[in-house]
């Protein structure tokens, strides 16, 4: 399975958002485009499918911006990538349904059911809190193999 580069942005910026949610305040497009060196009009393509479902909210104005409608802890990995990859949900395309309809339900029924399932079911477990923990950890160990 691929995640096309809009997933690891969505995942990367929702990680980011609630990092710096945590000091304070809603996050700018801007600020997280810069933070994570990402074109700053496909950041703002992004957000607008995780708006549309309702994994960010925006304000407007001077103190405006993005943060999670939800807490880290109830917003997955799931959640984000359904939002901007609509490859994971789509159903495969049956390939020999005409010439061998027991051969695609076996195909079907034993590999991409279960691995539909096991995918989801990964995905579903792993909540942004979860990586942001992860990341700032990694960064607590980078810092101190650095001598920083």
């Amino acid at each position: 399975m691929r995640i096309s580069v809009k997933g690891r942005y969505a995942l990367a910026a929702a990680v980011d958002i609630a990092d710096r949610a945590e000091r304070g305040g809603n996050i700018s497009a801007s600020s997280i485009a810069d933070e994570l060196k990402i074109s700053k009009i496909y950041l703002e393509q992004v957000f607008a499918q995780l708006k549309k479902a309702n994994i960010l909210n925006s304000v407007k104005g001077p103190k405006g911006g993005y943060r999670l409608a939800k807490n880290p802890e109830e917003t997955t990995a799931w959640d984000v990538l359904t939002a901007v990859e609509l490859s994971i949900t789509e159903a495969p395309e049956e390939t020999v349904k005409e010439s061998a309809p027991d051969i695609e339900m076996a195909i079907s029924e034993n590999v991409f059911r279960p691995l539909d399932e096991a995918v989801k079911a990964v995905l579903s477990d792993i909540t942004v809190r979860d990586l942001l923990d992860y990341a700032r950890k990694q960064d607590e160990t980078l810092s101190f193999a650095s001598g920083i």
